[in-house]
């Protein structure tokens, strides 16, 4: 897929337009794979039967978990869209822009080891809750929370001795280099806590909290993170330095906020209401069927 995308965007001479079509190629690629995946693999002989009626059944419970969910994740991801929007209003907008845009998808790639954590376990501790396994779905958050907060230290390491030659690998101007440079260690503590940030939310959203999460996401990045970029951005001149405080800011708010709800939780608490849920679908299916 490298090497299609590098054709695409140098070869085809299509560009930009190049790189997005490289994109949608290896997104309509995956789906393929995974239908037939789906179809034909015997791992999946027992939970995939095709389309049926069956999947309506709970299609507002599903709703009541996956609308929340979404809010959550794109309140989070615009308010970073929003930053580098926000750096083009700084008095040298090109600079700004293009250092912002390359922390951004620095901060995308390692991004992906914690969101998959994230996603595993969110899926561990459902399944365990479900399973009326408490104990075993609170190991799994202290499992996950080790594992991410060492990624995250590693990451971080790593991004503050490669500052002076990072910024290489997206422009060849000395300039948006240095400031890149100097970007490196604000962007490491921001990559630091987005790592526990995930971990902390892939156990929310195991336990259902995907209402509760979005809320918190709102006053974090909203009422705390873009209010207090602005502030240091444009009334305290820091540059793009301070619009991305901003999402430290933001970051700090939900990583303690989140901690002190997981800390607190009753996990036998929820192992029952699991237990509830679980029931509950199957007096309805049974009722339905």
């Amino acid at each position: 897929m490298a090497c299609f995308s590098a054709m695409s965007v140098y070869r085809s001479g299509l560009g930009n337009k190049g790189a997005a079509l490289a994109i949608s190629v290896s997104y309509w690629i995956n789906v393929l794979q995974l239908a037939l995946h789906l179809q034909f693999s015997q791992a999946c002989k027992k939970t995939w039967n095709g389309v049926s009626k069956e999947a309506l059944h709970h299609v507002f419970n599903f709703l009541e978990l996956a609308i929340p969910s979404a809010f959550m994740t794109c309140l989070e991801y615009w308010s970073f869209e929003m930053v580098v929007l926000l750096s083009g209003l700084l008095s040298n907008p090109k600079l700004e822009t293009s250092t912002l845009s390359i922390s951004l998808s620095t901060m995308w790639m390692v991004y992906m080891v914690p969101t998959g954590l994230s996603s595993a376990l969110s899926i561990r501790v459902s399944n365990e809750l479900g399973g009326g396994q408490p104990q075993a779905a609170r190991q799994s958050v202290r499992a996950t929370f080790i594992i991410t907060v060492t990624e995250g230290l590693l990451v971080a390491l790593a991004t503050i001795l490669l500052r002076d030659v990072w910024g290489y690998l997206f422009s060849n101007e000395e300039e948006v280099v240095k400031y890149v440079s100097r970007m490196m260690p604000v962007l490491a503590t921001s990559d630091f806590l987005d790592g526990i940030q995930c971990a902390l939310s892939g156990a929310a959203r195991g336990c259902g909290w995907q209402k509760t999460c979005s809320y918190i996401n709102l006053g974090a990045y909203y009422v705390v993170g873009i209010p207090s970029a602005i502030l240091f951005a444009f009334v305290l001149h820091v540059g793009g330095k301070g619009l991305w405080m901003g999402i430290i800011c933001a970051l700090t708010v939900e990583v303690l906020v989140l901690l002190v709800i997981i800390l607190r939780t009753d996990w036998d608490n929820e192992a029952r209401k699991a237990r509830d849920r679980v029931y509950n679908s199957a007096m309805t299916v049974d009722a339905t069927g």
